[in-house]
């Protein structure tokens, strides 16, 4: 005769159990967090392994990339072998992400010749080499797009969500889509679902259907792959909680500074091109002009920043 062990049922583990969920970021959200009165921003224009390893062990709540896609657009985006350049930042990425954090890296899959590197190169090296965590994998499909006469057009980029640990911090409720009044009465009657969650709005899936930005577009700051704040803003807010550290070593046009000033959380950031801070710039002048909070504190200094 089995006999089952009951000691799920002892009080006193269900108030160690009760203790570690409640300390654990697992089971947090946005609003068991407080804004900080002043955002910190560092922004950098060097190498960006040359960067990394500046930073401290366990450091970083959020990275959020999109690194150069070796398509040779521009200086910065020539690699003789691509992935045992990104093996560098990728490692470097698993030492600085904390255990509850989270890494979300942009590209596509367009390999041509050896020489190329794709998202399929990155899933392939983190899966071989190291202990990444592949949570999801994120479609982003556009409307509107270039034309093509010599295969299909695209229409959909990808980004990878990779984590260090299974008690990584996720706040859905932060990026839950509304319902319709009508599609809310019918998913109402839906047994299946979670009448409390039903009302907070609908899971977005992993396919986010997102308009990418026109020539004209007034998020527009120059930047040849810039991406709209709209993509970022629901990684930031879904991964990382007010107060925290969000890094950003490819930043490019600068919209991850942008958001995180937006949304309370503190930020890193790091590019090869100089061009990079012309571009935040303009991010923080459009900020103003919208009437958003622009207002941070520039740290020079790495170890000031972690103070």
């Amino acid at each position: 005769m089995a006999i089952h062990n009951k000691s799920h049922n002892n009080h006193a583990l269900m108030s160690l159990n009760k203790m570690r969920k409640d300390d654990s970021l697992k089971h947090k959200s946005a609003s068991d967090f407080e804004v900080p009165n002043e955002i910190k921003l560092h922004h950098r224009i060097m190498d960006c392994y040359d960067f990394l390893k500046q930073l401290p062990d366990n450091s970083i709540q959020l990275i959020c990339i999109d690194p150069p896609y070796n398509l040779e657009l521009a200086g910065w985006d020539i690699y003789d072998d691509y992935i045992e350049w990104a093996s560098k930042w990728i490692d470097e990425s698993y030492r600085v992400l904390s255990d509850n954090g989270s890494m979300v890296i942009f590209g596509g899959i367009q390999f041509r010749d050896v020489k190329s590197g794709d998202l399929l190169d990155i899933i392939q090296y983190v899966r071989k080499n190291t202990k990444f965590k592949l949570i999801n994998t994120i479609i982003w499909h556009y409307k509107n797009g270039m034309s093509a006469h010599r295969f299909f057009a695209n229409r959909h980029e990808e980004a990878i969500w990779l984590t260090k640990t299974n008690d990584y911090y996720f706040d859905l409720d932060s990026v839950r889509v509304p319902y319709s009044e009508k599609d809310l009465e019918i998913a109402l009657k839906d047994k299946r679902l979670n009448p409390e969650n039903t009302r907070k709005g609908k899971n977005p899936t992993n396919v986010w259907e997102i308009g990418r930005l026109n020539g004209n577009s007034k998020e527009r700051v120059g930047h040849p792959t810039q991406k709209p704040v709209q993509i970022i803003e629901r990684f930031v807010k879904a991964l990382s909680y007010p107060g925290s550290i969000v890094l950003d070593f490819f930043a490019g046009s600068g919209t991850v500074g942008r958001v995180c000033i937006n949304e309370g959380r503190h930020c890193l950031m790091c590019d090869s091109d100089r061009k990079s801070r012309e571009y935040f710039d303009k991010h923080l002048t459009l900020m103003r002009g919208l009437g958003q909070n622009a207002n941070y504190r520039a740290v020079e200094n790495i170890d000031e920043f972690f103070e």
